[in-house]
């Protein structure tokens, strides 16, 4: 960590002098109960604990990376690295375990060095940063080299500063940990809001008030008999378990299908050639749930664009469905105002006539239909629903009015929760930043100044850094030593 000032009591060195790397198997009996980490089970939060599957040791032992108690494991491997993959090995079954390949494994070479302040250490943003910047092999399956991980920098820290300064960042660290879980529960609290918002509109109670105070109800603008559509009528097959939707809407009013209310414009399974300029192409990678991602920026070249939509064009306020995949559900309006080409596992929905497709876009949100639209898919790899299924499914029809009633109150609903979560956001990126900060307080000896102050006895004389880190040069010596002679 070269470019953190360490305090002068401190000596810098690499984390090759105070732990090894990769230590060697380790030699148990072979029915030892034991614990097994796959890289699944390997935390992510500084706080959490190492979660762990009990086996026989003769099970784990060959194929995986040996550890024990006290050590500290990371991942190496992309992405599991960059998202800080990593534990202090604690509360194993007979204190060993084994789990995967993809881990590197600390171990202090003596008890001078503290697995917390070595973990404390990768998990710093710097480690992060020259870890991913020196990572090597094929893209998808990237490592972080040995040789990088055994050459960082780690401060040589008087062993009674050590203690302090675990205590301080468990203390810090599990404060910033609990306050990042309740701002992430405030967001899911949001998602439920909103789900519930939806589930009031489309069983009519949003609006209740509003239908009882009106002059006069109507129902509908379509009758039973009555379709939108005046094109001639495409394949639709029967679908099932519509009571999932149909049950929770109110009697006044009608229940369409989407055949009689939209055109669809379908290019699914074809995919075009791209181009480096021209128009922009919306895949099913770019429709997520409720929005329209730029990412992928794709294009069609202006040639290829008009020999490419002959099925028709989108248009401002259509809705994009994605019909298959693990994305399959996702729904969003167009709000481009531009040509744009279509392809891949996206329908776009266009209405036939004077409809709010806002509304039926809350209403596509809503899990219920989320739920009627997995019922009905197809497939096993991947599930999908055909275009011939979606004409048939079900669709609330409530007068004009009403729809527009309705999407002002989601809408005005939705956007104090949109506040809400935009607080909550910046909230949380400035929690998030906190645990770096902390870090590297703690690595340029912040939180231990004023202790250093008081305790100079600690850190001077044979309690200094230098004469700790020349002790642990000398038990490694004498270790080497033993071990040549007794071969």
């Amino acid at each position: 960590m070269s470019e953190v000032n360490f305090p002068s009591d401190w000596v810098a060195c690499s984390i090759s002098d105070v732990a090894q790397v990769n230590p060697k198997k380790i030699d148990a009996e072979p029915d030892t109960t034991s614990g097994f980490v796959p890289m699944a089970l390997a935390p992510v939060s500084f706080s959490d604990s190492l979660r762990y599957e009990e086996k026989y040791w003769k099970e784990i032992k060959k194929s995986y990376t040996n550890f024990q108690n006290g050590d500290v494991l990371f991942a190496k491997v992309t992405p599991c690295f960059e998202n800080g993959k990593a534990a202090i090995v604690d509360g194993l079954p007979n204190g060993i375990g084994a789990g995967s390949s993809e881990f590197y494994v600390l171990r202090p070479h003596t008890p001078y060095f503290l697995p917390e302040i070595l973990f404390a250490l990768i998990k710093t943003q710097k480690f992060a940063n020259d870890g991913a910047a020196n990572m090597t092999g094929a893209v998808g399956l990237r490592r972080v080299p040995r040789a990088f991980v055994e050459s960082f920098d780690a401060p040589m820290i008087p062993i009674a500063e050590q203690k302090v300064i675990a205590e301080k960042l468990g203390n810090l660290l599990a404060q910033v940990e609990a306050t990042k879980a309740r701002l992430e529960n405030t967001l899911e609290t949001l998602k439920q809001f909103r789900q519930s918002v939806l589930a009031a509109a489309m069983s009519g109670k949003l609006t209740e008030t509003w239908r009882e105070s009106a002059l006069e109800y109507s129902g509908s603008d379509l009758s039973t008999e009555e379709s939108l559509n005046t094109d001639k009528p495409k394949k639709a097959e029967v679908t099932s378990n519509h009571e999932i939707v149909v049950d929770s809407f109110p009697k006044e009013w009608k229940v369409s299908t989407f055949s009689k209310l939209y055109k669809f414009i379908d290019y699914r399974g074809k995919t075009p050639k791209k181009s480096d300029s021209g128009k922009r192409l919306y895949t099913a990678k770019n429709i997520k749930m409720g929005f329209i991602s730029n990412d992928p920026v794709e294009y069609l070249s202006e040639n290829d664009f008009k020999n490419w939509m002959t099925r028709g064009f989108s248009k401002l306020g259509d809705i994009f469905f994605v019909t298959e995949g693990h994305t399959m559900g996702c729904t969003a309006i167009n709000t481009i105002g531009e040509d744009i080409a279509l392809a891949q596992r996206t329908l776009t929905l266009q209405p036939y006539g004077n409809l709010s497709t806002k509304f039926h876009y809350y209403y596509m949100l809503t899990s219920a239909f989320q739920k009627l639209v997995e019922l009905n898919a197809t497939g096993s790899a991947a599930k999908g629903i055909k275009a011939a299924k979606f004409r048939s499914l079900p669709v609330p029809f409530p007068t004009y009015s009403e729809q527009k009633e309705i999407t002002h109150r989601v809408e005005t609903l939705f956007a104090s929760a949109n506040a809400i979560e935009s607080q909550v956001n910046q909230a949380l990126e400035r929690v998030n930043n906190l645990t770096q900060s902390i870090l590297a307080k703690a690595f340029r000896g912040e939180l231990t100044e004023q202790w250093r102050k008081d305790n100079p006895e600690l850190v001077s004389g044979e309690n200094s850094a230098e004469a700790l880190l020349e002790k642990i040069k000398a038990e490694r010596a004498a270790l080497k030593s033993l071990k040549k002679s007794r071969k």
